[in-house]
């Protein structure tokens, strides 16, 4: 399920977006200001944000340019003004649309379709995230909130196997032949010491998830639920 965080001090406008949206099938959660929205960032996996411009403690503007800076999901603005300054503004600290308030529900609607479709295209399963660690299999990058690793090439390609089929236990021999090749000639304890090795770096940076061992079959990768 599509899961959209609202942003915005006005309750009544909270409410509206926030049944609107769940008539339509969305998962909505729900903020009233920009570090409120940080702390459900970290927590929960977003895809996309609809941020207010006027909040208190931290703007729209300032929030669109922290979510740009660690997150990749789109961002629509919302505004009371339809002003060109407004505007630029908004798209100069990352934004995806703008909508001016008060604003028809469809509206909404439409264009929140349109930037996750939007967002699908671009992705094409780069992106691996679970909670706020995301792998980017382009990039060979392990990003944890605003820190981002560069593992050793066969940690990270294992990391990546395990982050993208969750839950599925795999034996040895099967990790060996997917990470290292079929005429790779070492033995299946290779995959200890690389597993040992994620365990040991992740154990303080993320609570996202946990490689469990399953004894005599192999190892698998548990998303942490919070």
């Amino acid at each position: 399920m599509t899961t959209i965080l609202i942003v915005d001090d006005d309750i009544h406008i909270l409410n509206l977006v926030n049944i609107q949206l769940s008539n339509h099938g969305y998962n909505v959660l729900l903020s009233k200001n920009g570090v409120e929205a940080l702390e459900v960032l970290k927590k929960e996996p977003i895809d996309l944000a609809i941020v207010d411009v006027m909040m208190p403690f931290m703007d729209g503007f300032a929030l669109t340019g922290e979510i740009r800076k660690q997150y990749d999901i789109p961002v629509l603005l919302l505004t009371a003004r339809d002003q060109i300054e407004d505007k630029e503004q908004g798209y100069l600290a990352g934004t995806d649309d703008y909508l001016v308030k008060p604003f028809e529900p469809k509206e909404l609607l439409f264009r929140i379709k349109a930037l996750l479709r939007r967002y699908e295209h671009q992705t094409d399963e780069t992106l691996v995230r679970i909670g706020s660690t995301t792998i980017n299999k382009k990039s060979y990058e392990v990003q944890i909130g605003r820190r981002t690793l560069l593992l050793p090439l066969k940690e990270f390609e294992l990391l990546s196997y395990l982050f993208s089929n969750p839950k599925q236990v795999f034996s040895r021999v099967h990790l060996i032949e997917r990470i290292w090749g079929r005429d790779y000639e070492g033995d299946d304890r290779t995959v200890d010491v690389h597993i040992k090795r994620l365990r040991e770096r992740f154990s303080t940076l993320s609570d996202d998830f946990q490689i469990k061992t399953v004894r005599g079959v192999g190892y698998f990768l548990e998303v942490q639920r919070k």
